[in-house]
């Protein structure tokens, strides 16, 4: 679904302020004034509805995550791995399946895309800036074109060769950005990247994972990077020789990666640096053997 904001006067909510019925979960922002006016619905994916709205004057996104049985992505315990929860009796509920922990769970998994992009915002990587987080409802940053528009989804542009290879060497330069904040995307793709005037911009971001704690962070650092050049070699058939993922996550292993490197794309190596192909196998294995267990939990 493309990413349409609408017409200028969305920018200005004092001026023809589209009236909608105030969606349930946002009254209570409406009620303690952190809203003003719920403009329309902007998408609905599959982790959560946004909407834009106007706060002091602004106009922003509200990003309100899905029931954890209404949300398309199933693969959340692959990415909790190594995030560290202080709350000892957290940790044990969220372990043992219940339905608090289950509660516990979801509130992790919005707050790791809070914490990261408050953190990846202040180190200077291209994400919508958060404002704050309540109710279970993200206000944050709107991207938008140089209509004041909604930024369109990189899979929504037709690139020209040039435009191709500056966009990937942007993407290439935030990714390392991100990783030398010890972070992984995790399912960085074309629908996740919004363009600007400025260029790409990162979002989508609650599976992203710690690059130092979880055992799949290269195999998944390295996936996103291939897809993308995967995606940009259909308009610059050269980047698809490039190997940019195991570049950069060899630097950063080896503690050479600084968010000024200078990249190359091309990674030589006597050994490989990872069986991507076989550390998925292992996930789809663990994935499947997860969702047994959850079978046996809740009795079905």
């Amino acid at each position: 679904m493309a990413l349409a904001w609408g017409p200028h006067r969305d920018r200005n909510p004092d001026v023809d302020v589209f009236s909608m019925k105030i969606p349930e979960r946002l009254q209570p922002l409406v009620d303690d004034g952190l809203i003003d006016h719920v403009i329309r619905p902007l998408k609905s994916g599959k982790e959560a509805a946004i909407y834009v709205v106007s706060t002091g004057g602004e106009i922003r996104c509200a990003k309100i995550y899905k029931d954890t049985n209404k949300r398309g992505f199933r693969q959340a315990a692959l990415y909790r791995e190594g995030r560290s929860v202080r709350n000892s009796r957290r940790a044990r509920a969220m372990e043992s399946g219940t339905r608090y922990g289950r509660r516990e769970q979801e509130d992790a998994w919005q707050s790791a895309e809070v914490r990261a992009l408050y953190h990846l915002a202040e180190v200077g990587v291209r994400v919508p800036r958060p404002y704050c987080f309540l109710y279970g409802v993200l206000l944050m940053e709107l991207i938008v074109d140089s209509d004041d528009n909604a930024a369109p989804r990189l899979a929504d542009l037709n690139l020209t060769e040039p435009q191709a290879v500056a966009y990937h060497q942007t993407v290439m330069t935030e990714v390392a950005r991100m990783l030398c904040a010890g972070m992984v995307h995790g399912d960085l793709s074309e629908y996740n990247i919004l363009v600007d005037t400025a260029g790409p911009v990162i979002i989508d971001l609650p599976q992203t994972v710690d690059a130092s704690a979880n055992n799949n962070a290269a195999a998944l650092f390295i996936r996103d990077v291939d897809h993308l050049a995967a995606y940009f070699g259909r308009f610059a058939p050269a980047l698809l020789a490039t190997d940019y993922g195991r570049e950069i996550w060899a630097l950063y292993k080896n503690g050479l990666l600084q968010p000024d490197t200078i990249l190359t794309g091309r990674y030589s190596s006597a050994d490989t640096l990872v069986d991507v192909g076989a550390v998925m196998r292992e996930i789809d294995a663990a994935r499947e053997e997860e969702r047994l267990r959850r079978q046996r939990l809740n009795g079905s």
